[in-house]
């Protein structure tokens, strides 16, 4: 989704003539994996990307896609083939827990179900890459199954569930749509329940 870095007429199978990306994540998604004509291509927009974020001299926190495109099969063999002049060094590994989204949530069975499988088969193919090139990531993601659903009752069910080790909080904040959810992270009932199970709160830089 969105505009592309490139200008179109360097990438004519990925965008079109304004230079925008398709809307339809699994028709991108199934394009990228059959087309391989597409992926010289794929490799120049994703650097064209990363050379336009460095150049504002910010640090990258980390590495992640819209709709976690990053986790692709396609993409992700490109980030790791080219992590070093990426200076790729952490990165969301997408995955959430079934078992525990579904005691603290109702309904949305077939999308909960379906998304867990999906993200557990990319996760797990990639773990074994980013052990290699020492990318560090969260062990695991929560919020994922909620879709766009993650509201102070959520977190506050969340709170005395969370494993040992490092956890993900996966949400969309904002004033408007998801207001909600921005509510939820500045909620004083949930930075209480925060302090009283002793949960540091930590950014990727921190792992």
């Amino acid at each position: 989704m969105g505009h592309a870095a490139l200008p179109s007429d360097k990438i004519p199978g990925l965008v079109n003539a304004r230079g925008e990306f398709s809307n339809s994540p699994v028709g991108v998604g199934m394009n990228y994996f059959f087309k391989s004509g597409l992926r010289e291509q794929l490799r120049a927009e994703l650097h064209a990307q990363f050379e336009k974020f460095h150049a504002t001299g910010l640090t990258l926190d980390h590495v992640n896609g819209h709709l976690h495109m990053h986790l692709h099969p396609v993409v992700f063999k490109i980030l790791m083939a080219d992590v070093k002049k990426l200076r790729i060094k952490y990165l969301r590994l997408t995955r959430d827990c079934l078992s525990r989204s579904q005691r603290m949530a109702r309904g949305r069975w077939f999308y909960r179900a379906s998304h867990a499988a999906i993200y557990e088969w990319l996760s797990g193919r990639a773990r074994w890459p980013l052990k290699q090139h020492d990318i560090k990531h969260a062990q695991i993601t929560f919020g994922l199954l909620q879709d766009s659903r993650v509201d102070e009752d959520y977190i506050l069910k969340l709170l005395p569930e969370l494993p040992p080790g490092d956890s993900e909080l996966y949400s969309h904040p904002s004033l408007d749509k998801f207001k909600h959810e921005f509510e939820a992270l500045v909620s004083p009932r949930v930075r209480a329940e925060i302090d009283r199970l002793g949960i540091e709160l930590i950014r990727y830089q921190d792992l």
